[in-house]
């Protein structure tokens, strides 16, 4: 007779517990990214740029920078006002201590890349490791690689419908970028006129 009413309020306890509303583990929260399981060490936090630049500390680099053509720094102004064209994004390319800096300047009516540079930071200062300067073309940073796109212009293409593209891909290997890969891509001029009629059913 005890055991039979001991159970029934273990029993009761329970029911009551779980008519409470709650919704079990998920009344906690998401687990939290920084906090350590079963006594495992925490990851290393990868390294850092040692600051991060505006648009006008890479404008000022590039114009200081002997290796870019004096055509892409007469190029390289305010469109409006105080926004220069050029595009700024970091990553680690080339295995340094700090994320590499990579800079596309553009021209301001089409957008167009005009040079495309690659800056690593060496002893505080960033020094160019790689640039192009055969327009149109732009750099980005892909899973540790350095992307290179070129636009395909053949004769009388609008800058709004190239012919093609070649995309080549870099690798930072003994303290310089070499080709590792390289793909073009023809476009088609045959698709975009008129619209093609939906079939009868």
């Amino acid at each position: 007779m005890i055991t039979a009413v001991a159970v029934l309020a273990a029993l009761t306890l329970f029911v009551s517990a779980c008519g409470t509303g709650g919704t079990g583990a998920r009344d906690e929260g998401p687990a939290r990214s920084n906090s350590v399981a079963g006594g495992a060490a925490s990851p290393a936090p990868s390294p850092a740029p040692s600051k991060t630049l505006d648009t006008a500390d890479a404008v000022r680099i590039v114009k200081d920078d002997p290796q870019v053509s004096a055509e892409v720094k007469r190029e390289l102004k305010p469109c409006v006002a105080d926004q220069y064209p050029v595009d700024v994004s970091y990553g680690d390319l080339t295995g340094g201590s700090a994320d590499d800096l990579v800079v596309n300047v553009l021209t301001c009516g089409d957008a167009v890349g005009i040079g495309s540079y690659v800056y690593r930071e060496e002893d505080g200062s960033y020094q160019n490791v790689f640039k192009v300067e055969e327009p149109p073309a732009y750099a980005e940073i892909d899973r540790g690689y350095l992307v290179v796109t070129k636009q395909v212009y053949e004769k009388g293409d609008p800058v709004s419908s190239p012919s093609g593209e070649v995309v080549s891909t870099y690798l930072w290997t003994s303290d310089r970028f070499t080709k590792k890969y390289s793909k073009r891509t023809e476009y088609s001029h045959a698709v975009g006129g008129d619209p093609t009629p939906v079939p009868d059913n």
